[in-house]
């Protein structure tokens, strides 16, 4: 009988594995990163057609860039920039004030309150304010005397464009304010209520620190609205920023350059609202986890 040679190893024994590369002492392999083709070349061609675009803006003779820095600061234009700018501030304070009043009135356990709050936003969220505007100028058919005093003198042009702006942001204000107060969580109202805090602390202290953080964005884009919105009272003779460049174009027929002038003028304090928007949110938002 045949001997059996014995056989090194088994069947079972896996392969060894290849050792790993060399990547030095103590140094981590390099991670490539994925090559994005794609994004890139339509990076490029946005890029190109941005510098298309700005190179036909500066190189065209029709824009009349000589006349645009001639009347950037003349005391017609900067007069109505200043009026623009006090009517932007005046119709936001009065209009979150009202809307704060309607707020409260609108979160109020009386049916009442609470009916007259929400059918005041109704009304002047449907209106357009074009329309609020024309009806506050025109209000002398209805009421020809006021207190005893011609509504005409009562009502100049500046006071019907307060009047009418201050009603319309106020009810979006309204709304601006009770959401951020609903954002608050009513658990703490009651661990604060349970402490013995006062209403007006509790409101003070609790409420409006946090509420802030949610009434701020909407209320800086309000504010950036109004600004441009008040331009729609130059059509009841208010000299504001685009009434003004109006009044010389329609004297120069330069149309374009005056637009120009009143567009970049718009586009820098919207620019200055907008890093005060963030070092406001910023403020309201120290100690507040956002999820990136």
């Amino acid at each position: 009988m045949p001997s059996v040679q014995p056989v090194s190893g088994t069947l079972d024994t896996p392969a060894p594995a290849p050792p790993p590369p060399e990547t030095g002492a103590g140094e981590a392999p390099r991670i490539v990163p994925r090559r994005r083709t794609g994004q890139r070349a339509a990076a490029a061609l946005v890029l190109a057609l941005l510098a298309l675009a700005a190179t036909s803006v500066v190189r065209n003779d029709a824009f009349q860039w000589d006349v645009v820095a001639g009347y950037f600061f003349t005391t017609a234009v900067l007069r109505g920039l200043w009026l623009t700018l006090w009517l932007t501030a005046l119709v936001m304070v009065l209009g979150f004030a009202l809307g704060t009043l309607l707020a409260a009135m609108r979160l109020s356990a009386n049916p009442v309150l609470r009916g007259v709050g929400w059918g005041y936003v109704w009304l002047f969220r449907s209106m357009p304010v074009l329309v609020q505007l024309l009806f506050w100028f025109n209000i002398g058919a209805l009421y020809p005397y006021i207190l005893g005093v011609k509504t005409v003198n009562l009502l100049g042009p500046i006071t019907v464009a307060l009047i009418g702006l201050t009603l319309h942001e106020a009810a979006y204000a309204a709304e601006v304010v009770r959401g951020g107060i609903l954002s608050v969580d009513r658990g703490q109202l009651e661990a604060a209520q349970s402490l013995g805090l006062s209403r007006w602390r509790r409101g003070r202290r609790i409420v409006l620190p946090q509420a802030m953080r949610a009434i701020v964005p909407p209320a800086g884009n309000m504010l950036i609205g109004t600004l441009k919105g008040t331009s729609i009272v130059s059509v009841i003779a208010v000299q504001d920023l685009l009434y003004s460049v109006q009044l010389v174009y329609h004297r120069t027929y330069q149309v374009i350059p005056l637009l120009l002038v009143a567009t970049i003028w718009y586009v820098v304090v919207t620019s200055v609202l907008s890093v005060g928007q963030f070092y406001v949110e910023r403020h309201y938002a120290r100690g507040a986890e956002h999820a990136r």
